[in-house]
């Protein structure tokens, strides 16, 4: 046997293997199509219709979602305003609150200030002329007590001289 016809049956060995390896693959990807078919009729059968759903679902309630959502903003748009209006009527009480405080203590310092006043002006007009009165009537009852007890107090001094001796 010569090199050729070796070379001739190797190469139609060769030529015969992948044409059945070409009907395997054609085989195999047959199969694999019709599984995937099978797989995307499955998937139009059961995913589609709850996609159409969904769907459906979103194209009912986009009308309503816009409605919340225009509601949402309206809502805080006077949340805002109030909130404004709160701020600007607390704002508000706080200064004439701060401005009554501070007239309370003008008020109460000038009280005070008079209430001074007023306890110097009794104390110079009243309290010292009434000590001064007083002073003087008591040096008067003194000297007529010391008049009318001339001899009471001789007396008394010679009981005290006499104590002194015993001491």
């Amino acid at each position: 046997m010569d090199n050729l016809t070796i070379f001739i049956a190797i190469t139609a060995a060769a030529v015969v293997i992948q044409a059945g390896i070409l009907v395997a693959m054609y085989l195999a990807v047959r199969q694999s199509t019709a599984r995937l078919e099978a797989l995307a009729n499955e998937v139009r059968n059961k995913v589609m219709p709850t996609a159409e759903l969904a769907q459906s679902m979103l194209t009912e309630a986009r009308p309503k979602l816009e409605n919340i959502v225009a509601n949402l903003s309206d809502s805080s748009t006077i949340l805002r305003s109030q909130l404004q209006r709160i701020d600007a009527t607390v704002n508000d009480a706080v200064d004439r609150a701060r401005l009554q405080v501070i007239r309370a203590d003008e008020l109460v310092g000038r009280t005070l200030d008079r209430v001074e006043q007023t306890t110097d002006l009794v104390h110079k007009t009243v309290v010292s002329p009434v000590r001064q009165v007083s002073g003087l009537f008591q040096g008067v009852m003194a000297g007529m007590e010391f008049f009318f007890s001339g001899r009471n107090r001789q007396r008394g001094r010679a009981a005290v001289a006499q104590d002194e001796m015993f001491i």
